[in-house]
């Protein structure tokens, strides 16, 4: 079976994302996946990247570089445990899940740092080996998120533009950068302001869109895909 890893990120349980969550467990556990859940508010994930996930000495210890100091700790081991222990998640999962809501045209703050403390040069990215070159080619990733807004807000001309230009920073320069191989993001938009029928239909999508999620061709990763 294929292994998956959801790195979900919202507060509350009984939330839609939570049910989302759930459904995604329940619908890739049928299909007979390992499902990994890394829920980072109840973990009580660090988001901020400082010294403290260096373990051991540093490479400079008069100027500061996190980039530089966590790719030296990288090849010599010496990365805190709660970094190493989501890189193995990583390093085995097929595909990746991000399961979260907009904030501010972004992800929230917990999953940035996620990205930003697990995601270190030598493991997910060396500069000479990025977007179809990155390290962590041959995986897949998908991200599920909420709206605030309506699809209509999030449309071309509108006040808040293509949601795609929100998919931009995520999807290409993180996802891709890193090789990752990038599935059509699943947006449920505006959950709280629609009826519970529709909040329904939404849920029984995202049950239907698991189903043959492994049928899927990734999107074109190029910045036509983003900006056309």
């Amino acid at each position: 079976g294929k292994k998956v890893l959801i790195v979900y990120a919202h507060q509350e349980p009984k939330s839609f994302n939570g049910s989302l969550l759930k459904i995604a467990v329940e619908e890739l556990t049928k299909q007979g996946c390992s499902v990994t859940v890394s829920d980072l508010y109840a973990m009580q994930f660090e988001p901020r990247a400082t010294r403290n996930d260096i373990v051991g000495r540093l490479h400079n210890s008069e100027a500061f570089n996190y980039g530089v100091e966590t790719w030296e700790a990288y090849k010599r081991g010496g990365l805190s445990r709660d970094v190493v222990e989501e890189q193995k998640k990583v390093q085995e999962a097929d595909l990746l899940i991000f399961q979260f809501p907009l904030f501010w045209f972004n992800m929230p703050a917990i999953l940035k740092g996620w990205m930003d403390r697990v995601l270190v040069q030598g493991f997910a990215y060396d500069l000479s080996k990025a977007y179809d070159g990155g390290l962590l080619q041959g995986k897949l990733s998908l991200f599920s998120f909420t709206t605030g807004g309506s699809q209509e807000m999030y449309s071309k001309g509108s006040i808040s533009g293509d949601i795609r230009y929100v998919l931009w920073p995520m999807q290409h320069g993180i996802m891709h950068f890193c090789g990752v191989k990038v599935l059509e993001p699943h947006i449920c938009y505006a959950p709280e302001n629609v009826s519970e029928e529709k909040r329904k239909e939404m849920l029984t999508a995202w049950t239907q869109r698991l189903k043959t999620l492994w049928k899927e061709e990734p999107i074109d990763c190029s910045p036509e895909w983003y900006f056309k």
